[in-house]
């Protein structure tokens, strides 16, 4: 074995033993790079608070989802803000204004398209001063269509929401904005989210997974505004999601919490993952 070993390094000689060991060192670098980098490119899922959600896709496109991120639960609300400094599109389920948000000074800011009901988006453009050219046709549907955006990253599915719809600006009368609603979101490489928006528990949520298989929903538990913890996992239990991450709570006194969600869904022997977050967590998905 000893002549063995002499013979092989032998014609190599020290140069020869370092050029050697710097091949494997940078194919080992190089491997180790590539698996984080392909780690970098899961969808990236960021809660604001509320129900206002940052939705990154393997290829790095932004959507924000009812951007209200200076809501009273998001003590980094303004911070997040100023450093926001990419949307591709903004999806806001109605018109209510801890839903519709940030989303006006956001768009100015990143060119974000708009994505909502006709109704809705003509009804923000006129009364929150969206600006009409990012609320263009392209990006507005209607409940039971779907859209397929930024060059088939995405598609964007209409859900209806059993709640209401309006949008006031300062000093003006609350004005009709159209049904309220909530979006199934279909990332390419990724996962398929559901965002109830504000609803009640109905009984139409049982044909969503005819159609799409739910790995994420993203459910309003808060109650008096919404369906309340017991509902909300009836909810789930039509939805069969892999994973259930509960929102619209935590704020305005809402009497809903996830340890009541956690409890509803063991009662009811629902086998969803339940994910609860914090304010500025990111999921990797």
């Amino acid at each position: 074995m000893k002549n063995l070993r002499s013979n092989w390094f032998k014609p190599w000689g020290i140069g020869g033993l370092a050029i050697v060991l710097t091949i494997v060192l940078a194919v080992f670098g190089f491997t180790t790079l590539g698996s984080h980098a392909q780690s970098a490119k899961n969808t990236q899922l960021l809660w604001y608070g509320q129900s206002a959600y940052k939705l990154t896709t393997p290829s790095g496109k932004v959507l924000l989802i009812d951007p209200w991120l200076e809501n009273p639960a998001n003590p980094n609300g303004k911070a997040d803000l100023q450093k926001l400094d990419r949307t591709d599109l903004i999806l806001i389920t109605h018109g209510h204004f801890d839903h519709v948000g940030n989303a006006v000074e956001i768009a100015k800011k990143t060119q974000a398209k708009l994505v909502s009901t006709l109704d809705l988006g003509r009804a923000i453009v006129h009364y929150s001063g969206y600006p009409e050219a990012l609320a263009g046709f392209d990006t507005q549907g209607n409940f039971g269509g779907e859209l397929t955006l930024l060059n088939g990253e995405v598609k964007v599915a209409f859900v209806p929401a059993v709640h209401s719809s309006s949008v006031a600006s300062d000093g003006t009368p609350a004005a009709y904005a159209g049904n309220p609603g909530g979006f199934l979101i279909q990332v390419k490489n990724g996962p398929t989210l559901y965002h109830t928006g504000d609803t009640d528990l109905f009984s139409d949520m049982s044909l969503i997974p005819q159609f799409h298989k739910v790995d994420v929903m993203l459910a309003c538990i808060g109650d008096k505004f919404t369906m309340g913890p017991r509902r909300a996992a009836e909810a789930v239990k039509l939805i069969q999601p892999t994973m259930v991450i509960p929102m619209h709570y935590g704020t305005f006194n809402l009497p809903g919490t996830p340890q009541a969600f956690a409890q509803a869904l063991q009662q009811q022997g629902i086998k969803s993952q339940l994910k609860v977050m914090k304010v500025g967590d990111v999921l990797r998905l």
